[in-house]
């Protein structure tokens, strides 16, 4: 590993001083070359990793970092990877590279540089050129490598004020990585991946650099906020969701993302309502069926995936004001059924979360259609026949007394258990309450 570090010219235990760059193109060929060395050996040995921390190799790659701007393109895109390989494999360097080697700093410079970012505020970036060139695809490496390294540094990072400071800058600089264009769209969508990773791990109230942003100006209608870049983050879900494969670890991320978001930020969750959860008009199909927003998170509420149906869930739920009667009206009982029985939800209207008292307002087309929606499908159904019409009395007390001997049956063999509401409001068995004839009365009273 001293042997590799010092072909790498990178400074290690042995060798403290920065190393002499390359000058010629043999030795430039065999910087990069020691370093994909490097690369692979730290990947595949416990070893390597080990005697990488011993030779203080990471507080090298630092000191390499801070010359970024001298870099060859090759020999960034390598150090940077092994810094990431380091950071991933060897949680314990995650702190030495953030309290001895100020690598959260020197990363944030790396990416202001690659970017070519320029400041008009505290956090604030210039608006990006329209007619500015895509992002060459070397610097969409760079800046990926980056934003892996980054993340991990920021996994687990105790918060005080000058990492806030940091944390906010990063934001600044994520914002305006997801308003710009790489080469290809694939590309765009992967180093977008990686700034919503990256982004999950600061904290929530940082999200408001993403709305305030004075010298760009934004929209009236909410509070003055500027939200392209959560329109950015909307249409990049969208495109997850629309590829149907790896949702848990492609999709979860920005809908968590942006669940947290709408949580913390009032005009971040109007306008991400308005987007997936418009007015309802048309109540004729469920909600579940269509090709807009809602009717794909809608439909990921009964996902096989128990992460995904409840990141989905609780994403609307979030929108809804953690409404329940608000969420059953976007997406019917059958829906949201199984996430609500989770949290125990169907026994209380309401929870706890800080939201605005605005209440939503019904369309002039839902309100004349709500007396005939059913409140499962959350849609207007054709009326059907009643079979029973038809039935003689003794017809229907013949079926009564087969469906009470097939609950018996069911009941007997442990495949279903009766239960009743207790007084708190949550579930008991059948049993308890005939047991107990103060819990009868109490439910009989209830009923009434």
């Amino acid at each position: 590993m001293l042997v590799l570090g010092r072909l790498a010219r990178i400074p290690t235990r042995e060798t403290r001083d920065s190393q002499s760059q390359p000058q010629s193109e043999e030795e430039l060929h065999v910087v990069v070359e020691a370093l994909k060395c490097l690369c692979n050996i730290v990947f595949n040995s416990p070893a390597a990793q080990q005697a990488s921390v011993d030779i203080k190799l990471p507080h090298g790659l630092c000191s390499n970092v801070s010359m970024a701007r001298t870099w060859n393109q090759e020999v960034g895109l390598f150090a940077l990877r092994l810094l990431f390989l380091l950071s991933a494999l060897q949680p314990n360097v995650r702190e030495v590279l953030r309290r001895e080697c100020d690598a959260v700093r020197l990363l944030t410079d790396v990416l202001q540089h690659t970017l070519d970012v320029s400041w008009v505020g505290p956090y604030e970036v210039a608006a990006p050129d329209p007619q500015a060139l895509p992002l060459p695809a070397h610097d969409n490496e760079m800046v990926m490598e980056t934003l892996k390294s980054l993340y991990n540094l920021t996994l687990s990072n105790p918060r005080g004020e000058e990492d806030d400071h940091q944390f906010r800058r990063i934001t600044g600089i994520l914002r305006h990585l997801l308003m710009i264009r790489t080469e290809t769209e694939d590309k765009t969508e992967e180093v977008h991946s990686h700034a919503v990773n990256l982004l999950m791990n600061l904290p929530v109230s940082c999200l408001s650099v993403f709305i305030d942003v004075p010298v760009q100006g934004g929209d009236e209608k909410y509070g003055g906020k500027n939200l392209d870049a959560v329109q950015v983050l909307l249409d990049f879900m969208e495109r997850r969701i629309d590829k149907e494969c790896n949702y848990k670890e492609g999709l979860t991320p920005v809908l968590s993302l942006l669940t947290e978001g709408s949580r913390c930020h009032r005009e971040f969750r109007r306008y991400i309502k308005a987007q997936v959860l418009p007015p309802l008009r048309d109540v004729t199909t469920r909600p579940e069926v269509g090709t807009t927003l809602r009717n794909k998170v809608v439909r990921l509420m009964t996902h096989v995936d128990l992460g995904v149906k409840e990141s989905a869930a609780e994403f609307l739920f979030v929108l809804c004001k953690e409404n329940v009667n608000s969420l059953l009206k976007y997406t019917g009982y059958g829906n949201a059924a199984g996430f609500l029985m989770g949290r125990d939800f169907l026994t209380r209207g309401r929870t706890q979360g800080q939201y605005s008292e605005d209440e939503d307002s019904d369309t002039e087309e839902y309100k004349a259609a709500k007396p005939f929606i059913n409140p499962v499908t959350c849609s207007v159904e054709e009326p059907t026949p009643n079979p029973m019409d038809e039935m003689t009395e003794e017809q229907k007390e013949y079926e009564a007394e087969k469906l009470i001997t097939m609950f018996d049956k069911l009941a007997r063999q442990n495949v279903i258990r009766p239960m009743v509401m207790r007084p708190d409001g949550s579930l008991g068995p059948l049993e308890e309450s005939l047991c107990d004839p103060r819990a009868q009365k109490s439910g009989s009273d209830s009923d009434e």
